[in-house]
């Protein structure tokens, strides 16, 4: 029976899920406080994306200073402090403290253990979820960028730190800076609010380069190599459809209104050559998700050198089609608005934020079109979901064995 017959149009469920959405996400919990005193931020993952999140934050508010920091390696430490240096619009809001900044695997657990009111969290994905559960028991704020997990075990943890993090009022902004964007949140309103009609199928891309892998020097232990070139594995980053491609998945199920029913994927490795350097992970990924009001998306990710690149979105509806973003122009960094929403959201002075399940949701759904792509098996959302699939070592030593897994063969 067709979804017209049943009372349903497709635009009627994406329209009805988004509500659900925007419910949550303007309903401020009654236990959150609202703080207008300066804001003090500790910066858990110092390498070039904490860096940048740490500056962007900076940048787009007032009242608000980085206090301490934390990372598994010093000069991760260091090298953001030289960065920071460099960029003198941010000098007034830099007070920290050598007390306050900690190195190693529990570094941090201590950080969590100041005053700091917020965490911005920019490890590598792997940890993620454990760090952010640990912040919300902290009692912290959170911006944490993405994906949330690289396997189902830690999604799941994930969203039910998440869920305690609503109950007490606590703000979590994830870096899927597209939410924050104008030109993605006015036309994509427009779009559910029915400007092209009933939606039919969606395409989404992320076909790039590789964006970095790191020769092994001399001495270095291999969870030291597996952290540092983070990249190549997927245990540590959750190969490219997951660090990269989240993004636009996250577009469409925000068109659509939660995640896919079910998913078929292949992949595989076509150019990398098989040696440490380049890991366990794949090279291209091609997925066709189903959603639950039968709209299929063509997903498609790769890191391919010397090729054609594309990195968009679309959806075609009754009326017509749209890039998700064609309906308005942007006026901001949307690197800078969503820090500056996080504080809003904080202060009270905007809508109560917590994009916890959200953000989990379409990790899941890059994880299920990975999953579905290394066996050769289609995965409804809730199977993968559930799966007893968890990537991350138990126990993170450096100086025990940490060797490059099989790259994956479907069907065995």
């Amino acid at each position: 029976m067709s979804d017209e017959k049943q009372g349903v149009t497709r635009r009627d469920f994406g329209k009805a899920a988004a509500a659900v959405s925007f419910a949550a996400w303007t309903a401020r919990p009654a236990r959150a406080e609202v703080n207008t005193e300066t804001l003090k931020i500790g910066l858990v993952g110092c390498g070039g994306r904490g860096t940048g999140a740490l500056i962007d934050h900076l940048r787009g508010n007032d009242n608000v200073v980085l206090v301490g920091m934390a990372d598994v390696f010093q000069d991760r430490i260091d090298g953001a402090k030289a960065r920071f240096g460099k960029v003198p619009e941010i000098a007034s809001k830099l007070a920290i403290e050598e007390d306050r900044c900690f190195v190693g695997f529990d570094a941090y657990r201590k950080l969590l253990a100041t005053d700091i009111d917020i965490m911005i969290h920019a490890t590598t994905p792997y940890i993620r979820p454990v760090h952010v559960a640990a912040a919300v028991e902290a009692g912290k704020h959170i911006f944490t960028e993405k994906p949330s997990a690289t396997d189902p075990k830690g999604i799941r943890l994930f969203i039910e730190a998440a869920k305690k993090a609503e109950k007490k009022g606590l703000t979590l902004v994830a870096g899927t800076q597209r939410r924050h964007e104008k030109s993605y949140v006015e036309t994509i309103k427009q779009i559910l609010d029915g400007k092209i009609g009933e939606i039919l199928s969606a395409r989404a891309y992320w076909c790039g380069t590789l964006p970095f892998a790191y020769d092994r020097k001399e001495g270095m232990s291999d969870l030291e190599y597996r952290l540092r070139n983070w990249y190549s594995y997927c245990w540590v980053c959750g190969d490219n459809i997951v660090e990269q491609h989240v993004h636009n998945l996250d577009i469409i199920n925000w068109v659509m209104g939660g995640p896919p029913a079910k998913v078929m994927a292949s992949g595989g490795r076509a150019w990398k050559p098989r040696t440490e350097k380049y890991g366990d992970i794949y090279d291209h990924f091609s997925c066709d998700y189903e959603y639950p009001n039968g709209v299929h998306l063509l997903s498609m990710s790769r890191h391919w050198n010397n090729s054609h690149n594309n990195v968009s979105e679309a959806v075609v509806g009754t009326k017509g089609q749209s890039s998700c973003r064609d309906m308005a122009k942007d006026d901001r960094n949307p690197y800078e608005q969503e820090h500056i929403d996080l504080t809003a959201s904080i202060r009270g002075t905007g809508p109560y934020l917590n994009e916890g399940v959200r953000v989990a949701q379409s990790t899941m759904t890059a994880i299920m079109g990975r999953m579905s792509a290394y066996t050769g098996k289609q995965y409804t959302y809730d199977e993968a979901l559930n799966e007893d699939l968890a990537l991350v070592p138990a126990e993170l030593d450096f100086t025990k064995a940490y060797p490059v897994g099989p790259i994956p063969v479907p069907g065995t």
